[in-house]
């Protein structure tokens, strides 16, 4: 019998006429294997839920490790997001990769991230884009951490053209971002490490009738940023989990990409036993079963909310003017506006450990203790930016000036 894909030749037919003959049935046979595909293809898309059909990506039969456990890095600036890190897929390699945790700049304003997400379907694992729009959609229902708590987001909102961040569940200071406020959040859902959505032992969530209409808003793909910052971690050998075994040395990092900045976080654990299949690519339809494990987005100890536990302003560089007189007078004028500034400092820090004791003599509720929080953390971020202008006006004040002998004469009259 001919090998397949090879022509047929005929002992009567001419030369011409065999490489004819041949190349029809080389094409008869593509043809019939494309139409073959096409019908599984189809089938595949058939079970996918109508919302994320566009988001089809690339389909296999062993699920993603369980979501390692991480701390979040400081967010570096206002109007970055939080996109939570996941599980990829590298073909070539047979093999998933961790995507690490990231702060991303909004590609505009009111634009917040949906995750991407895995889902059984079809008889394979596909994965689900993430994608920006003016509301997160599904995302599979998985906990990824931070405010992503399996549906929704509860990490911050917009409030006009400014980014406003939930401080219980991220890492976020007052002293280089005043945009934020403090809602505990209560998580009812099972704790769960679990990374994708149906199969064995998946999360069994469904999307809303809401979520359902979020799907058909306007959206925007990952930004560039964000590609680069999934080719990157793609070639990095150690967050592949045969390497890492489902504990990526790098969970998490500041901005997209840098994967070896000194803000990078590892992980501090998997988030289940790892366990690699017998054969990479081999079709088992499981994924790396959950164990209990503290969640990644059980409120982290707050930034710092109360003036006590503000660190002490950085000195401004001693003014070098040219004139050794006039810049020990300006010394002297950074010494005593420090000196003023941290006796307001200590003040407010005397004052709010003062209404700390009596809440607690008081027994005080929940409730008071929050109003409590919140005007403490108005009062430590109106000092903090009045002393901020402060120290920004006496260093414009203090700016070298040119030679008044060296000004242009004033007219005569």
């Amino acid at each position: 019998m001919p090998p397949l894909n090879r022509a047929t030749r005929s002992s009567k037919a001419t030369p011409g006429k065999r490489r004819m003959i041949g190349q029809k049935d080389t094409k008869m046979r593509n043809v019939h294997f494309l139409l073959f595909a096409a019908v599984v293809l189809t089938l595949v898309v058939l079970t996918i839920p109508p919302n994320s059909v566009a988001q089809l990506g690339i389909a296999i039969t062993i699920g993603p490790p369980a979501l390692p456990v991480y701390e979040q890095p400081p967010c570096p600036a206002e109007g970055y997001l939080w996109t939570p890190g996941y599980w990829a897929y590298d073909s070539d390699d047979a093999d998933y990769y961790w995507v690490p945790g990231t702060w991303v700049l909004a590609p505009q304003v009111g634009f917040l991230w949906t995750p991407g997400w895995w889902g059984w379907g079809g008889g394979a694992f596909l994965f689900h884009e993430g994608y920006w729009g003016p509301h997160v959609g599904f995302y599979g229902g998985v906990a990824y951490g931070f405010g992503y708590f399996g549906n929704g987001y509860e990490g911050g909102r917009w409030d006009g053209d400014h980014f406003f961040y939930n401080r219980t569940v991220n890492n976020v200071s007052v002293t280089n971002i005043h945009n934020t406020y403090n809602t505990t959040v209560i998580n009812n859902t099972t704790v769960s490490h679990v990374s994708y959505n149906g199969g064995e032992g998946g999360i069994t969530a469904r999307p809303s009738p809401e979520e359902e209409r979020y799907a058909n808003e306007r959206h925007v793909p990952p930004v560039a940023a964000q590609t680069e910052h999934v080719q990157a971690a793609r070639s990095d050998r150690q967050l592949h989990a045969s390497v890492n075994q489902g504990r990526p040395p790098i969970a998490a990092t500041p901005k997209p990409g840098a994967l070896n900045d000194r803000a990078a976080v590892p992980a501090k654990e998997a988030g289940a036993p790892y366990h690699p299949p017998a054969n990479r690519g081999g079709a088992e339809q499981h994924g790396n079963q959950q164990a209990a494990h503290p969640q990644n987005d059980v409120p982290r100890p707050a930034a710092p909310n109360d003036a006590k536990d503000l660190q002490s302003h950085p000195r401004p560089a001693a003014p070098n003017t040219g004139n050794a007189k006039q810049d020990q007078k300006y010394q002297q004028q950074q010494e005593k506006l420090a000196a003023e500034q941290e006796k307001e400092h200590q003040k407010l820090a005397a004052q709010q450990e003062k209404e700390h004791q009596q809440m607690t003599k008081q027994n005080a509720n929940e409730a008071a203790r929050q109003q409590m929080e919140q005007r403490h953390q108005q009062q430590t971020q109106q000092m903090e930016q009045k002393h901020s202008q402060q120290q920004q006006q006496l260093q414009t004040k203090q700016q070298p000036r040119s030679n008044p002998q060296e000004r242009p004469a004033e007219p005569k009259k």
